[in-house]
């Protein structure tokens, strides 16, 4: 694992996910491995083209204090007017929502030491309840974060400082053997349900992303009972789902992965299943849909769906 040190030039950045106006990324790259991850883009970015995604990580050391000198200011008491007009502030108010994060995951093993987003959510609540903010009518409306790890409740006694804080845990499948074939680096999927309900049970907003849909893995209904009712049970009930996106890296890396589970075994027609979701796929995301709803009627959870 390549481990670096960087400096940022901003903290917050404009979002181009629905629904999320700004993201704070405190790493690039991420150390979960995720086979399926789409944010391996961001090596042609970041000097990483020679590298494995998953094998680096760089942090971003200044940018608790970047994002303290963008939210209040240099002298940190006092909200102020950013360089560029409406950036920070629109119509007098703090712009909306603020994910922890988009292209890492906030709480990779890294951020046990270097707590760079705990530091993060620390000048976010310190905004929200300064004086100044308060005054100006320049209040966070949302924090919301979404994350691989149980690492996260660390954090809850800022959490439940917010005015309007969620939570998300990305959950692909209920069996925590899957999770690490696809998920080599983050922590099972067990501990992210047991972390759910200790997030439930302090009053925090929570929700899970299935996000991709593993086929043959976690498509099927049966599979999505398991998750659904797994997830029903720590008293979140809201899901999102978002299937997989082919585009060639993610395609090739994904085909390497199923490649390797042969003619026997428990996995032994995964590659033939794959090899028929790529000829139909928009057949195939009607299955997940009808299978979701299926699931989620059966639990109670309310549903939707992303980028279908």
């Amino acid at each position: 694992m390549k481990v670096k040190g960087v400096e940022c030039k901003s903290a917050l950045n404009k979002s181009g996910i629905g629904g999320v106006d700004y993201v704070i990324n405190p790493y690039v790259g991420c150390a979960h491995a995720c086979v399926y991850c789409y944010a391996d883009f961001m090596r042609r970015f970041t000097r990483h083209e020679g590298d494995t995604w998953g094998h680096f990580v760089d942090i971003k050391t200044n940018i608790v204090e970047r994002l303290r000198h963008e939210v209040l200011g240099s002298s940190g008491r006092r909200a102020f007017e950013p360089r560029l007009p409406g950036m920070l502030y629109q119509a007098g108010r703090y712009a909306g929502e603020i994910m922890l994060s988009s292209v890492t995951d906030p709480y990779q093993p890294l951020e046990a030491r270097w707590r760079l987003t705990r530091g993060c959510l620390e000048v976010l609540l310190e905004a929200e309840s300064s004086v100044a903010m308060c005054t100006a009518g320049r209040q966070p409306r949302t924090v919301s974060i979404l994350t691989k790890s149980d690492l996260v409740v660390r954090d809850v006694d800022i959490l439940k400082g917010f005015r309007d804080c969620h939570v998300g845990f990305t959950i692909t499948t209920a069996r925590d053997e899957v999770a690490r074939i696809f998920e080599p680096g983050a922590p099972p999927p067990s501990r992210r349900l047991a972390a759910l309900r200790v997030l439930n049970g302090k009053g925090i907003r929570t929700w899970v992303f299935m996000g991709p849909v593993l086929p043959f893995f976690s498509d099927r209904l049966d599979e999505m009972d398991r998750l659904f009712g797994a997830v029903a049970d720590t008293g979140t009930r809201e899901i999102l789902i978002d299937c997989m996106n082919f585009y060639p890296s993610v395609r090739n890396r994904i085909g390497r992965v199923f490649s390797q589970f042969g003619r026997s075994g428990e996995y032994s027609g995964a590659m033939a299943y794959l090899n028929r979701v790529l000829k139909d796929l928009e057949g195939w995301k009607l299955d997940v849909r009808n299978n979701a709803r299926e699931a989620a009627d059966k639990h109670g959870m309310q549903v939707r769906f992303a980028f279908f």
